[in-house]
């Protein structure tokens, strides 16, 4: 029997308390999650920062993450989506009101969370998040995802020199497949998003193109919406030059709409 490869302890789910005292005495909790091909590593500073704040922040890591790429590929958008449902629930339990956000894929899996939940979701905030690509390449998946295990990995796109966010060295393509087919139910459940959202965007992605942010922007029913253009960072803008300006609005966001004291 093969023995898993051990977690270094930055790719582990990230848990803080929340801290009533900092927040008019309601406990306020902030699910976040990272990207595809990532781990917690790309949003543990962003969970680090708002539990400062004294909010109850719940970091998971998405099954088939944080090991092996090989591992994800046998895993689909179900799973993904079913971790970060599971922690959403536990954190309503424990938590007055609660506030999603992800990089990524992991703001995808957040928006989707925002339009199955409208009645518990206080808040939502995407970083670069993923429903639709201009790339000619991905209508070959169907097919290639049979033929080749994986493409060159999407990890690093940060401009931040020194920086690594430790994702796959390969994209697996029957898992990203999985992803790029939940985007059409996504997208088509836009107009059941109804809470305030916080929408960052990164001037130059290499991983993301510009085609998701009006179809998220055109599609939801929210009213209180504000849109962020990150100019100093790439796609991981998480660990980039544009992090301490994610971390601060980001705070301040989740502070507005639970109402919340601004430190």
């Amino acid at each position: 029997m093969t023995t898993p490869p051990a977690q270094a302890p930055s790719h582990e789910p990230l848990t803080i308390a929340a801290q009533p005292d900092l927040t008019g005495g309601r406990r306020i909790g902030v699910l976040l999650s990272h990207g595809f091909t990532g781990s917690p590593v790309s949003i543990r500073p962003w969970g680090e920062a708002l539990g400062a704040r004294g909010y109850g922040v719940a970091v998971p890591r998405l099954p088939g993450h944080g090991t092996r790429w090989q591992d994800l590929n046998a895993l689909r958008f179900d799973d993904w989506y079913g971790e970060v449902a599971r922690v959403f629930d536990q954190l309503c339990l424990d938590h007055d009101a609660v506030v999603v956000g992800g990089l990524s894929m992991g703001g995808s899996l957040a928006l989707k969370l925002a339009e199955d939940h409208p009645d518990r979701v206080s808040g939502l905030v995407m970083v670069n998040p993923a429903l639709a690509t201009k790339r000619l390449d991905v209508k070959l998946l169907p097919v290639l995802k049979h033929l080749v295990p994986s493409f060159p990995g999407i990890a690093n796109d940060i401009k931040k020199e020194g920086v690594q966010e430790g994702g796959y060295t390969r994209t697996p393509l029957k898992a990203i497949h999985s992803f790029m087919q939940a985007w059409p139910t996504i997208i088509g459940d836009l107009p059941q998003v109804t809470c305030p959202v916080l929408y960052f965007r990164s001037s130059e992605d290499h991983v993301v193109d510009a085609s998701t942010r009006p179809i998220v922007l055109d599609g939801i029913s929210s009213t209180d919406v504000t849109s962020v253009d990150l100019h100093e960072s790439f796609h991981v803008a998480t660990l980039d030059n544009d992090a301490p300006t994610i971390f601060e609005q980001s705070a301040d966001f989740v502070a507005r709409v639970t109402g919340a004291p601004v430190l």
